[in-house]
């Protein structure tokens, strides 16, 4: 390595890998101690000399002078030390300087096997220390390459893996596209400390969240629960303790555009953000929607939920493949059965058709009287009472004061008979 290679490594290191030409140095000065002993035994002292501004490097040796006409490989003829050292004396220990181009060729691989290993340790001990602190922490990167179905995204200085798991089901990548994803760990592999990412992690659309909204980032609001169908949809339930704050409405934004953010960097996946509440029936109703529940049993001892729907909310309460129900019971923490209201729901002409017959029947009145009355508002006994003889009167009038009367006289004591 020349002294202008030499440079331009110690510049591209610093500047691309954030290592210092301190570092480098050592790095090299390290290598070439060990590149050495492949021409001099292990206990042959070697001393790497660097100069990092003008990139000279200098190699020297101390070898035992000796008088044999083939010395060893930890010796140096006499003649030769004189020549560096005219006081010298055959089995002193003589500084000579070494020229590393005569290494030969497995010197050469040595040295490049213990520069990359060096480099490696030194990168693995970079990774800690700067991603170990931000772990739930979102980076941006580039697509960088596919090992088997896991991503490998290039973050500058290093790169982090997304394996299939903490990919997005609905989502494809391309090399060479940018992306953001969520550090979720950083952990000890067979290649040593990985940075893993996710895009599918429930975190990952918490911590969107958080950089998007203020009051969440300061504690005015709070995300109570969150449950996710990665690709599909994603529910949060939001609260505060502060009375003039809506929770909701800051995390959604001046005409929706936080979360317009949110769904734009989730791929139009689904956000439902609603009001999170201490009463479950309260938020099993928000939690189930869009759907519009009819009736909700709840089961305490046993943390289950039976919601019932009508035929035409059904669909929309389950959600596709199961999303809806299942996201509410992860958010919620209980059991959620979904199931169709079967119970008969009368319309208008059949409860007016069964008013009329319990007015006959309490009243003693005839089937066109009843109908008369039931059509004109008074359609149950308590309607009757709370209505004067003038109120039925101008209703009905083909109805005589004595008639109205008698209705009203006889709404009174069915009314007092039940209350009895």
């Amino acid at each position: 390595m020349n002294t202008q290679d030499f440079l331009t490594v110690l510049d591209y290191m610093e500047k691309e890998k954030g290592i210092s030409r301190k570092i480098m140095a050592t790095v090299i000065e390290n290598a070439l101690i060990t590149a050495a002993h492949k021409t001099y035994p292990i206990e042959t002292e070697v001393r790497v000399s660097l100069d990092q501004k003008s990139g000279k490097i200098q190699m020297f040796a101390k070898l035992k002078a000796s008088d044999r006409a083939r010395p060893n490989a930890d010796e140096i003829s006499i003649i030769k030390a004189r020549a560096v050292k005219p006081t010298v004396h055959v089995g002193e220990l003589v500084e000579i300087e070494l020229d590393a181009s005569q290494f030969g060729r497995i010197a050469a691989q040595v040295f490049k096997q213990a520069m990359n290993q060096n480099l490696r340790s030194i990168e693995k001990t970079m990774i800690m220390e700067e991603f170990q602190g931000r772990v739930g922490d979102i980076v941006a990167g580039t697509v960088r390459r596919f090992e088997r179905a896991d991503v490998v995204i290039d973050l500058g200085k290093f790169e982090g893996i997304m394996p299939s798991r903490e990919r997005v089901p609905t989502e494809e990548y391309t090399p060479g596209e940018r992306i953001r994803a969520l550090v979720l760990a950083v952990q000890t592999g067979l290649r040593g400390p990985e940075i893993i990412l996710s895009r599918s992690s429930p975190d990952f659309v918490r911590r969107l969240l958080t950089l998007e909204v203020n009051e969440l980032a300061e504690g005015v609001v709070i995300i109570k629960s969150l449950a996710r169908e990665p690709g599909f949809r994603t529910k949060i339930a939001v609260w505060s303790d502060v009375e003039k704050v809506d929770p909701v409405g800051a995390c959604v934004g001046i005409r929706g555009s936080r979360v317009k953010n949110i769904v734009r960097e989730l791929n139009n996946e689904k956000v439902d953000l609603f009001r999170w509440s201490p009463n479950i029936h309260e938020l099993v109703i928000e939690a189930l929607k869009p759907a519009k529940l009819r009736k909700i049993e709840i089961d305490e001892p046993n943390r289950r939920i039976r919601a019932l729907v009508d035929a035409e909310n059904l669909s929309l309460a389950i959600g596709r493949k199961g999303h809806n129900a299942r996201l509410a019971s992860r958010l919620t923490g209980w059991n959620i059965d979904v199931e169709e209201d079967k119970t008969e729901v009368l319309g208008f002409e059949q409860k007016l058709e069964l008013a009329v017959q319990t007015l006959v029947t309490i009243l003693g009145i005839d089937l066109a009287l009843a109908q008369k009355i039931a059509a004109v508002g008074f359609s149950t006994v308590e309607a009757i009472c709370e209505a004067s003889e003038t109120d039925l009167a101008e209703a009905l009038p083909d109805l005589t004061p004595e008639q109205a009367t008698e209705i009203r006289t006889k709404a009174q004591a069915a009314l007092t008979a039940v209350k009895t």
